[in-house]
């Protein structure tokens, strides 16, 4: 026993000696990181920006999707369609997304006969190109050839190009009886309906001549129209005095009034021919 005193004795000196090392290299390398610190304060502000990108990308991340909801609600809320066929149901003007498989009956173009003028005035530009001889379906190809010749002529010019008719149908190839593969996609244009609509700082000459090109690549007849032009209800233009209720107006021989049935009666009746 006597012998193991000195010996604890020893090992708590040395264990004393290693703690107060210990501390003392730990003071003084707080005391350098220090010294670090204030001699490259001119750096602080970027080297603090620089390692708290992780905290304000993760607050960012928080705050981005609400924002993006936010404008995506209100940009969905306020959209207007530049279009005055139905809708295609996402994908482009030319390639709707819809289901290839699906067949899809050939129809016909919707008629007005109701009294409707939708989609025979110009809207959103300062002139238009209107078709005016018939209704029929033109393919996606042909719009397309249309739209390239109206920019090639328009190169450099400053304006904006609306496109008013969507491809919403498909034509599927006749193999037999029923109904074929698929083939292109088309839309059903009405008589008196707007196709294309420009408006920009541009001249009228020469929208006038670029719609004049893209009228002969697409099928039928097509004139020029300009913004504020009368509607077309039909097949008859709204000008001259002629009004919707007109148009509404049955087409039949009004009642004759009172006077007039009065002086038909007093009239003298015709003398007979000589026998």
């Amino acid at each position: 026993m006597p012998s193991s005193v000195p010996g604890a004795a020893m090992l708590r000196q040395a264990f004393q000696r290693l703690s107060i090392t210990a501390s003392a290299s730990t003071t003084s390398s707080s005391l350098s990181a220090a010294a670090a610190r204030s001699s490259s304060s001119t750096f602080s502000s970027s080297s603090s920006r620089t390692f708290s990108t992780r905290p304000a990308m993760a607050s960012s991340s928080l705050i981005r999707p609400t924002i993006m909801a936010r404008t995506t609600a209100v940009g969905v809320a306020s959209r207007r369609a530049f279009s005055a066929t139905s809708v295609a149901r996402g994908g482009t003007w030319l390639e709707p997304n819809i289901n290839r498989k699906k067949r899809m009956m050939k129809g016909r173009p919707r008629v007005a006969t109701g009294g409707s003028v939708k989609g025979t005035t110009v809207v959103w530009g300062d002139y238009g190109l209107r078709m005016y001889d018939h209704h029929r379906r033109i393919s996606a190809k042909q719009l397309k050839v249309a739209e390239d010749t109206i920019k090639a002529r328009l190169r450099g010019q400053r304006y904006r190009l609306y496109k008013r008719v969507n491809c919403n149908v498909g034509v599927y190839i006749r193999m037999g009886k029923g109904k074929g593969s698929f083939d292109h996609w088309a839309s059903r244009v009405a008589v008196n309906r707007i196709i294309f609509e420009v408006r920009g700082a541009i001249h009228e000459q020469v929208v006038r001549d670029a719609f004049r090109l893209a009228g002969n690549k697409l099928p039928g007849q097509y004139e020029f129209v300009k913004k504020g032009d009368p509607a077309v209800m039909g097949i008859t233009k709204l000008e001259d005095g002629l009004t919707l209720e007109d148009l509404k107006r049955p087409w039949k021989s009004e009642k004759l009034s009172p006077v007039a049935v009065e002086e038909v009666g007093s009239a003298p009746a015709a003398s007979a021919p000589p026998a």
